[in-house]
């Protein structure tokens, strides 16, 4: 890895990593428009024609940082691939598990942290993301989605608060000790995050926010996807997209597969796209019950969704791709729907923030239908 590269980009999820793309093609001037939401059609010959990879954007450099469930890990790999094969230089580091720590990733990419004028990130609240920040003299931030955190990060930001995950609750006396050793660490991340004199913070996102003062807002439109991808062919059926609220320990597990037999019996879904971090006991108790065939996408959703097959509906509780399919899919004739949580559904450790989280996320979302079952899903 070029390690005087002007631009860093440290990614840890495979949306992150196409994210990264999506900006990258912003920055040459291909898509991406400033403080507009407005997705643009692609063009009659979109996605044919290509040959051989473009030119990487100038200085680019993306530093994979994989986490250690083999889902997310494949999927990168995956990602990575494109991202080599459009021109990038693409460079895997271990940070967690046996191979890898965070301190051993700090020494190994601290001088290129150091001398990036330009670094971005997909995850401000990770705790690794942070510690590569405490060496960092960037000119420039810039933040890419990891999905609807992007919402909360901007509004802690915008209250002044420090850095932390909306699903996230007190924890044990342990967990509290290491978040307040850690604090030091969270604290100078959140600064480095913050625009001000000499210190630029672009959020690069698809998500309906306002930028926090002396930020700038560019809207991910996902002009690379709808160029490179498709359009899709389209299936009969209704696709459901999976959510990891149940692993989160915010929804209840028995409410949560209540809900899907619904939503497969009311809205005539065939085929559930599983999350990355679904367990496959969930699945497999989601599959008997319910008769779905239960698909483990290989790409982030939006990549699968653009090449297709893909159903004339999709339907997802609330989550990122009810603000990003809408984009992706734009001129295919795929109507978005998203079903709302019910506050039933929630566990008795669910954060208090849930309940006010989880609907923002879906009373925000443009272009997409709203559903509701026929009956709140009992426990089973």
């Amino acid at each position: 890895m070029n390690p005087s590269a002007p631009t860093l980009a440290l990614v840890e999820s495979p949306v992150q990593l196409l994210n990264v793309l999506e900006w990258a093609h912003a920055l040459r001037g291909d898509g991406g428009p400033l403080l507009s939401g407005v997705p643009r059609q692609p063009g009659p010959a979109a996605g044919r024609g290509r040959t051989g990879p473009r030119p990487p954007a100038d200085g680019l450099r993306i530093v994979v940082l994989p986490p250690t469930d083999p889902m997310s890990r494949g999927q990168l790999r995956r990602v990575a691939g494109i991202a080599r094969g459009e021109g990038h230089a693409v460079h895997w580091q271990e940070a967690r598990g046996g191979t890898g720590s965070p301190a051993g990733a700090l020494t190994s990419l601290g001088p290129a942290v150091r001398r990036a004028r330009r670094i971005v990130v997909g995850d401000p609240f990770s705790r690794l993301i942070q510690l590569l920040l405490v060496p960092a003299r960037a000119a420039e931030l810039v933040v890419v989605d990891d999905g609807t955190a992007t919402m909360e990060f901007v509004a802690q930001l915008g209250r002044g608060e420090r850095l932390r995950r909306w699903h996230r609750t007190g924890g044990e006396a342990a967990a509290r000790a290491r978040e307040l050793a850690y604090a030091p660490v969270s604290a100078a991340a959140r600064r480095r995050l913050t625009a001000r004199a000499g210190r630029a913070l672009e959020l690069f996102t698809s998500m309906p926010l306002t930028p926090p003062p002396g930020a700038r807002l560019r809207v991910n439109d996902f002009a690379w996807t709808r160029a490179r991808f498709g359009p899709p062919r389209l299936t009969r059926g209704t696709d459901l997209v999976g959510t990891s609220l149940v692993e989160t320990g915010v929804v209840d597990p028995f409410r949560y597969l209540d809900a899907v037999r619904a939503l497969a019996r009311e809205h005539g879904v065939t085929r559930y796209f599983a999350h990355r971090r679904e367990s496959p006991e969930k699945l497999r108790a989601l599959s008997e019950a319910t008769g779905l065939e239960i698909v483990r996408p290989d790409l982030p959703l939006e990549l699968i969704a653009r090449r297709g097959p893909i159903g004339r509906t999709v339907v997802s509780f609330p989550s990122t791709v009810v603000h990003t399919l809408p984009y992706a899919l734009t001129g295919t004739g795929v109507t978005v729907a998203v079903c709302g949580i019910d506050p039933a559904w929630l566990t008795a450790t669910a954060p208090p923030r849930a309940r006010g989280f989880l609907a923002g996320v879906t009373d925000t979302a443009r272009d997409v239908r709203r559903l509701a079952l026929g009956a709140a899903p009992a426990a089973g």
